[in-house]
């Protein structure tokens, strides 16, 4: 049986630090094993917050919270006291020293990696805590515009956001790749690309065709294990 992750809610709530995003869902291990997570991060923030339950109602059962935040180009995690979530799987609530200490860290450590790998909405969480750069049109970006092509720059690593319109010099504008998003959530599905691919479609909500630096079609990937 491989690794299984069931993508739950996205809840949004506005507070006064922004737009504060939830997610929830289930992972289920090779042999069964059942966890539950969930994880969020404020819209521009430079950090984000992860729950994982085991065992809920039998001995050993526990929840443990980290902090997301950006490391060496890539995400990492750290143990955190304040408890973030409580989830279905879960136990009672564990500080950072109870965590270090309970037998199963390990198995948590890897839902959470397997968690970051293959829920689609992760990648939106780790461009805005990685603060990621993207060029945008301007119509895109003003709404007038659906994304209809987008790039991950192999040079660089710049990300492009096109709409029906052609980019030029003139309409092309530098910000954040977790605000594009904001405008189309549809755009997740693509937040996978590697250094030097492409994805299109006619529409939004259409299925996208990806294609690698070499103009060669590839199936739909899974999110890169940090």
């Amino acid at each position: 049986m491989e690794i299984k992750v069931n993508e739950g809610q996205l809840v949004e709530t506005t507070t006064d630090q922004g737009l504060d995003r939830r997610v929830s869902g289930e992972f289920i291990g090779p042999r069964g094993e059942l966890a539950s997570y969930a994880f969020g991060w404020v819209s521009g923030a430079d950090s984000g917050r992860v729950s994982v339950g085991i065992g809920a109602g039998n001995p050993g059962g526990a929840t443990i919270h980290a902090a997301v935040f950006p490391h060496d180009g890539d995400i990492a995690y750290a143990l955190v006291d304040e408890p973030f979530e409580t989830v279905p799987q879960g136990g009672p609530h564990l500080t950072a020293v109870e965590a270090r200490e309970h037998e199963d860290l390990p198995f948590i450590w890897a839902v959470i990696d397997a968690v970051m790998a293959l829920d689609s909405r992760a990648g939106w969480l780790r461009h805005c805590v990685l603060g990621t750069a993207s060029i945008a049109t301007a119509e895109v970006l003003a709404g007038g515009e659906p994304v209809l092509s987008v790039s991950h720059d192999g040079d660089d690593g710049m990300w492009q956001f096109i709409g029906t319109s052609d980019p030029t010099v003139e309409n092309g504008r530098i910000g954040h790749l977790h605000h594009v998003v904001e405008l189309d959530v549809t755009l997740i599905e693509v937040l996978n690309l590697g250094p030097g691919e492409h994805a299109t479609r006619t529409r939004v909500g259409g299925p996208w065709t990806r294609s690698d630096a070499n103009g060669r079609r590839r199936r739909r990937g899974l999110l890169g294990r940090r």
